[in-house]
């Protein structure tokens, strides 16, 4: 009869071994959240984290922590609409006009429409547009991308000089209107459209040498 001999032991670091091996196999892991849950899971426990610290500093606890946190977003809030979508300058450096080509006629009948539906600021841009296309439609500017509407004013006045100054408020309503988040009004719309009209029925003033 064979004798057998006593139980057969393994060593700490081989049956640690051994395990890790056998847990690495697909088949534990079928079930896992995937690398961006897993991001996603952390993120939120880093968020739950600062929170508790935070909470734990704040006056009140928890509780004032989201009372600042109300009037914080309240007082943006208020910022946002008393101010209004940032734009592009506030000194009315930006171009006059938007995209696209198109002719007097089309930005009168877009600020007349503006006008009927009482959105006087976008009917004040049109009319604006309109004011400067028809200059140069006249000849009296050259078309040139990227002017703005106090350039416009200032080479107009040459041959406009009785309009000097309706150009330049003209052209700063329009700064204010698009620029300086001021809203539009019936009277600066109706100004506007004055100076339009006025413009198309006066004769340029020659300003070539002399001979």
């Amino acid at each position: 009869m064979m004798r057998t001999g006593g139980p057969v032991t393994t060593g700490r670091d081989a049956a640690r071994e051994a395990a890790e091996h056998e847990l690495s196999k697909p088949v534990y892991h079928q079930n896992d959240p995937g690398l961006l849950q897993r991001a996603m899971n952390r993120f939120w426990e880093w968020v739950g984290e600062l929170f508790d610290r935070a909470s734990g500093s704040a006056p009140g606890g928890t509780l004032g922590l989201i009372a600042i946190a109300v009037l914080v977003a309240l007082a943006v809030t208020a910022l946002w609409w008393r101010l209004g979508t940032p734009r592009r300058t506030a000194d009315g450096a930006g171009d006059l006009f938007d995209e696209g080509i198109r002719s007097a006629a089309d930005h009168r009948a877009a600020a007349e429409a503006h006008a009927a539906a009482g959105h006087w600021t976008e009917a004040v841009q049109e009319r604006m547009r309109a004011v400067v296309r028809a200059l140069e439609e006249r000849t009296l500017l050259d078309p040139r991308p990227g002017r703005t509407a106090d350039e416009a004013a200032a080479e107009a006045s040459a041959s406009l000089p009785a309009h000097t100054a309706g150009l330049r408020a003209a052209a700063r309503t329009f700064d204010d209107v698009t620029y300086g988040a001021r809203p539009g009004t019936p009277g600066a719309y109706a100004s506007l459209r004055t100076l339009d009209e006025a413009l198309s029925r006066t004769k340029p003033q020659l300003t070539g040498p002399r001979s």
